[in-house]
């Protein structure tokens, strides 16, 4: 087995990608968070870019990491600066982090025209650096900036930069796709060519590609196949541009579908998916649902005929079992679906054997997508319909009226204002709440009439509201979906409702909500509520 390191860099070059922004609390939590995972080493900023980084490795050394090594990243001295005197190497030193992250310049084009340097003088600052670093007691990783660019200009001057590196005390030197335009093929005979040129030194490669070919993964993946040590990248492959190597798939990949390789210590990858949605979070970003092996999506099941094998034998349509990477497996229903994708979805029903039941419930999910219903992200919406549609459903409550008023104070405040009127079992209940919008008032006017009665209410919350049109042709006339998600202390559910008028889409969506969370904790009615809900909404 050959070991991996594992060199996570979301909190340097993840955070120089669009819309991506870290506090520095965000930043020790991930840290946390990796070495609770087992990556190798993280890189946690360039001190001397800003006053959050200097502070990240002043609090980092409080943490209790068990096994990741935190570096420091920074470029090499200055021209004309001895490395003692330059600001960059002394901020590294200032780290005190154990380990330091050198870049430096591989193509020759870039040191005369971009740094405007001599290409001895190149090689001086590499080795510089370097030896400044590594006789201070820190371990040095040289990162080969635009190293692939470089080699296939003018691999003789490439192999002296790297090099330079290795005998200056170097423990690692890493080969950058700075533009991520290198194929895998090229990736894979540069490794190698690299290796070799390093041989006499006894100083092994890594690989640190970007993705602006889509390739950063399979670029990373043919590096250590090729002899590479090493894989940077960041989590959910965030980063400048088009981002990255995603982590979570190298690591997969690695330790799952190729064999001969072990990363993170051998540890389960069952955290994963876990690790992935975290750092979503933590950035404040949407997750990818079509993201490999952790997205919503990358382990759902559609087509009828998919749905169908599947429910046979799983490995007929998944690569492998997702409960490896603590994902899960997901069925849909849609118009596509088939009797096959219902059967999946109602065994908690207990309905599977009436053919005829399952045909009138895939019927109605058919009719309600043509006026623009979608039940992939609104499970407990679907969960409802079938109790409608088998005849089991029986409201906790009645609407009878509700009513919606926005207004704008000579302050210039906009105040929001929602009466409900329903009727639990024998009472008619009449309430009035302010908001911070429409759906927030409505939310806490049925609140209002219903906690009295139902108290497991007081749990629950909604935690995201999402609006579309469905038919934009139609203008202002256009039919609204809106899903909301909510949680209570034990799982999230999400639920639909359409409609031409927003409020009233808001409303079914916030109906099927309150419901679903009575049904599910197995809240009685209130008494005197014999109405049986029809089958269709």
């Amino acid at each position: 087995m050959r070991t991996i390191q594992i060199y996570d860099t979301t909190l340097r070059d993840g955070t120089q990608g669009e819309g991506v922004s870290l506090s520095l609390e965000d930043k020790l939590q991930i840290t946390q968070r990796l070495d609770a995972m087992g990556v190798d080493y993280v890189e946690g900023g360039y001190p001397l870019s800003n006053e959050k980084d200097e502070e990240f490795f002043r609090r980092v050394r409080e943490l209790d990491l068990k096994h990741t090594k935190v570096s420091a990243f920074g470029m090499t001295r200055r021209r004309g600066l001895e490395a003692k005197d330059d600001p960059g190497m002394q901020a590294l030193l200032a780290a005190e982090s154990p380990c330091c992250t050198v870049v430096g310049k591989t193509w020759d084009f870039h040191v005369t025209e971009v740094l405007r340097v001599s290409l001895e003088e190149n090689l001086a600052m590499i080795r510089d650096s370097v030896s400044f670093l590594a006789e201070a007691g820190r371990e040095v990783i040289y990162d080969a900036e635009h190293f692939f660019d470089g080699w296939k200009r003018n691999s003789e001057y490439a192999a002296e930069t790297i090099r330079a590196a290795a005998e200056a005390g170097a423990s690692l030197v890493v080969l950058c796709d700075t533009n991520g335009g290198s194929m895998p093929a090229e990736v894979a005979a540069m490794t190698k060519a690299a290796s070799e040129a390093l041989e006499a030194s006894g100083v092994n490669v890594g690989i640190h590609c970007h993705n602006d070919c889509d390739l950063a993964t399979a670029n990373s993946l043919a590096a250590v196949e090729a002899g590479a040590v090493q894989v940077q990248g960041t989590v959910n492959g965030v980063g400048e541009r088009c981002g990255n190597a995603d982590l979570i798939c190298a690591i997969t990949n690695l330790a799952v579908k190729l064999d001969g390789y072990q990363v993170l210590g051998g540890k389960s990858l069952e955290h994963l998916t876990e690790l992935s949605r975290y750092v979503y979070e933590t950035a404040n970003m949407h997750l990818r649902n079509n993201q490999p092996f952790v997205g919503q999506s990358a382990f759902a099941h559609k087509g009828g005929m998919h749905v169908h094998a599947i429910n046979r034998a799983t490995e007929s349509y998944e690569h492998m079992n997702p409960e490896v990477i603590g994902n899960e497996r997901r069925i849909l229903v849609s118009e596509l679906s088939g009797r096959s994708n219902i059967i999946a979805l109602t065994t908690k029903h207990d309905i599977e054997q009436d053919r005829e039941l399952m045909d009138r419930i895939l019927g109605e999910v058919v009719r309600l997508e043509n006026e623009g219903y979608q039940y992939e992200a609104a499970e407990a919406s679907f969960d409802l319909l079938v109790k409608r549609v088998a005849g089991t459903y029986v409201s906790h409550f009645e609407r009878i009226k509700y009513h919606v008023e926005v207004g704008k104070e000579t302050s210039g405040e906009i105040t929001t204002e929602a009466t409900v009127k329903i009727q639990v079992g024998d009472s008619i209940r009449h309430e009035v709440a302010e908001g911070d919008g429409p759906v927030n008032a409505i939310d806490a006017a049925l609140r209002k009439a219903l906690n009295g009665t139902y108290p497991t209410l007081n749990d629950m919350h909604l935690y995201d509201y999402k609006v579309r049109v469905v038919n934009s042709e139609a203008g202002t006339a256009a039919r609204i979906r809106v899903m909301i998600e909510s949680k209570d202390n034990e799982e999230a559910w999400g639920t639909i409702g359409v409609s031409e008028n927003i409020i009233e889409a808001s409303w079914k969506a916030l109906n099927d909500a309150f419901e679903y969370k009575l049904y599910k904790d197995g809240v009685a009615n209130a008494p005197g509520d014999p109405k049986v809900a029809s089958a269709s909404l």
